[in-house]
């Protein structure tokens, strides 16, 4: 099963890097953004499963990028957990009602983070914190690495699986090519932008074998989609 992504926004890099070194442990993939304008930068880049989101930043605040966050469709349920040095009640209210999923103060503990955190993915992307995610009549068992439509397995090369995982972790979300080529490769990765459509179109091929309806639509000019 893939790490979860945690991109962790926060300006003083001691404490960055203590955060970074903690996840790390705890089994996350983690990203860096030193400040707001880097953080929003990354996600359009690369959205990561949730955000560690320092209030007070350089260029751009916690609070608007935050707002940012939840005023566009495709970041819109990114979940967000706010981590500053504002404990007024008003300030946590404010980030709250800004769209923050939680609220935490420094200094802090790192296990009540990533508890936390496992709690906010728990509740609003249950996929993560689980072994199994549904979209319609699409079942994928990520410890097992099997797929199933309607009960009968589906069998998928590896990177195919990959895509499918990522694609049923946010049903109905249209990616770009370049954000699966990201997400499924790897940032780094030296793969063609056109090596998406060719897996694209095995995971379709193995998902309508049996004649059901094909789950992935493509959005001309935009990307692919898989819709439950």
């Amino acid at each position: 099963m893939a790490a979860t992504r945690v991109l962790v926004v926060e300006d003083e890099e001691s404490l960055a890097t203590l955060l970074d070194y903690n996840l790390k442990r705890e089994g996350f993939e983690v990203d860096i953004a030193g400040d707001g304008e880097e953080a929003l930068l990354r996600v359009e880049e690369r959205p990561p499963d949730i955000i560690i989101l320092d209030w007070m930043l350089p260029k751009i605040s916690g609070i608007e990028v935050c707002r940012r966050l939840r005023a566009e469709p495709e970041t819109r349920n990114i979940p967000v957990v706010m981590l500053t040095a504002r404990s007024e009640e008003a300030d946590r209210v404010r980030g709250l009602d800004t769209g923050a999923d939680d609220y935490m103060t420094k200094p802090f503990s790192t296990n009540e983070l990533t508890a936390r955190m496992r709690a906010v993915l728990r509740r609003i992307r249950p996929a993560l914190a689980g072994e199994e995610v549904r979209a319609g009549d699409i079942r994928v068992d990520r410890t097992g690495h099997r797929v199933y439509r309607r009960d009968q397995e589906v069998h998928l090369g590896p990177t195919e699986f990959r895509l499918l995982d990522h694609l049923i972790q946010h049903p109905g979300r249209v990616f770009s090519r370049e954000q699966l080529l990201n997400a499924v490769w790897g940032a780094d990765s030296d793969v063609e932008v056109r090596t998406v459509d060719v897996h694209i179109g095995r995971l379709r091929k193995a998902l309508t074998r049996n004649d059901e309806s094909d789950p992935i639509r493509t959005v001309r000019s935009a990307g692919y989609s898989l819709d439950a």
